[in-house]
């Protein structure tokens, strides 16, 4: 069972994979893969020596832990590739990537793009957004941060947030590379899911 953390997202990527079974680096995660209707990631992309097809990916409820030699799974028989998994295969046809996203309120305005996010180890939500400012926006304030309760909507293009962005300046926890919840005492509720256009 993984133990629940608030991690940046981008610390899992290029993370080794381990192996139970022989106690070695099986491959690199590469690209997260994540639901947009509801910023789950379900996957991850690998590459390495031991990957024999270019679409494999270790499916997050394959990992048995997480710990600070990577992500640890039993055996390189946890490799899948999208076609195995009906719903897994529908998702990694969307290639969506949330990296580098622009992100822009309800009132067309712009914030800038997505450069790193936070997940919730539990259950693999993304909880944050790290979002880049625009240059001309950037001289006091370099990054925005947006709870996933301010989205209103993910479409092929963009993300949309509420007009009014304000969010609490994450606490440093103990561990290493992990996050605090600052969100969980919001009387904010996060939605069920994001809306998602049709793609």
């Amino acid at each position: 069972m993984i133990t629940e953390m608030i991690l940046l997202g981008s610390t899992l990527l290029n993370a080794p994979v381990m192996s139970i079974q022989t106690g070695g680096e099986l491959a690199r995660t590469s690209t997260a893969i994540i639901d947009p209707s509801n910023l789950s990631v379900i996957a991850y992309a690998v590459t390495g020596p031991l990957v024999h097809h270019s679409n494999q990916l270790i499916r997050v409820a394959d990992v048995r832990e997480l710990s600070s030699i990577g992500l640890i799974i039993d055996s390189s028989d946890e490799f899948v590739i999208p076609e195995d998994i009906i719903k897994l295969q529908s998702i990694y046809e969307l290639h969506f990537d949330i990296l580098g996203m622009p992100v822009i309120d309800q009132k067309k305005k712009k914030l800038g793009k997505v450069i790193d996010y936070t997940v919730e180890t539990g259950g693999f939500v993304v909880q944050q957004l790290t979002v880049k400012r625009p240059l001309l926006r950037s001289l006091n304030d370099t990054e925005l941060l947006i709870h996933r309760s301010q989205i209103v909507e993910i479409n092929n293009h963009e993300i949309v947030v509420h007009s009014e962005v304000s969010v609490p300046e994450p606490k440093r926890h103990e561990v290493s590379g992990s996050y605090v919840n600052p969100f969980r005492g919001s009387a904010k509720p996060a939605p069920e899911s994001v809306n998602q256009s049709n793609r």
